[in-house]
């Protein structure tokens, strides 16, 4: 009796001995399990901060792509020429648009990257995955706008360069305008050769004799010689004498004798002087 009393006491040591070895093996698999996981959190967390700091970077370099409303506001003011946009502004303005596409790729690379890295971590995090989602989004609304920047330049290039033909003729016009504005047609010759012409007609007198030789005003002005009075004033008369016929104001031009059988006709205020576009001048 007393025998299968020590063995009962026995086996109830064992087993007591067993249960505690397996109850602290258990234990400390928790202890590692615990500690297993607060290392992982631990790491998660800091994966979660540098994901959220990179996606601030990104954020960052993508807003400091800041593009106007067209490509006018791409061309630093008062320096394009008046008119046109010279080769070497319109070179800045590329090599801007340039430096913004280049910006833009190296931002999708480290998206791609970010993206990467968070697949190879294993984080999922729904806001994390709407963030990154949100800069592609944002980085494909930059590539468009960066694309109509280059539509935009071009069409202004165009248009610039239409506006500066444009400006051209209408210079060419102005000074050609401006030449005939100038520009005075005279004749000169004897009382015959005036009257067999038709420039001149003899009016008044008694009996044919005291006429008096009027500018006919039927002029053929082919057969006389043009002066531009902005650039010429003066008409050399090869006769001892001369007289104007025309009504030019007598304010406005002086005769004198400028050697033998040689007179010279000098505008001194051309603007009066071509009011009357046809000068005839008599020799004698």
């Amino acid at each position: 009796m007393r025998k299968a009393a020590v063995f009962a006491l026995a086996l109830i040591g064992v087993l007591l001995l067993g249960a505690t070895v397996m109850f602290y093996s258990k234990y400390r698999q928790s202890e590692e399990n615990y500690a297993r996981m607060t290392a992982e959190e631990e790491k998660s967390r800091t994966r979660y901060g540098e994901a959220i700091n990179e996606i601030m970077t990104i954020q960052d370099s993508l807003n400091a792509i800041v593009l106007g409303e067209d490509a006018a506001h791409l061309i630093p003011p008062g320096n394009q020429p008046e008119g046109q946009i010279s080769p070497t502004l319109r070179d800045q303005v590329l090599t801007r648009i340039s430096t913004l596409r280049a910006g833009l790729e190296r931002t999708k690379e480290r998206i791609q990257q970010l993206d990467a890295s968070l697949k190879r971590s294993g984080v999922k995090i729904a806001g994390l995955e709407k963030m990154v989602a949100g800069l592609r989004r944002t980085v494909s609304e930059k590539e468009t706008q960066i694309a109509q920047l280059d539509t935009q330049v071009d069409s202004l290039q165009t248009t610039v360069q239409g506006l500066t033909v444009e400006v051209a003729d209408t210079k060419t016009e102005l000074a050609d305008r401006q030449r005939e504005l100038a520009t005075v047609y005279y004749t000169m010759g004897t009382k015959k050769d005036l009257i067999r012409s038709g420039v001149v007609v003899a009016k008044g007198g008694v009996l044919g004799f005291g006429k008096t030789l009027k500018p006919s005003g039927q002029y053929n002005e082919s057969g006389f010689n043009q002066l531009d009075t902005a650039l010429e004033t003066v008409i050399r008369i090869p006769a001892e004498k001369a007289q104007v016929l025309s009504p030019q104001p007598v304010t406005s031009y002086v005769l004198t004798p400028a050697g033998e059988n040689m007179v010279e006709l000098r505008i001194v205020n051309p603007e009066e002087f071509r009011k009357i576009r046809h000068l005839v001048i008599l020799m004698s």
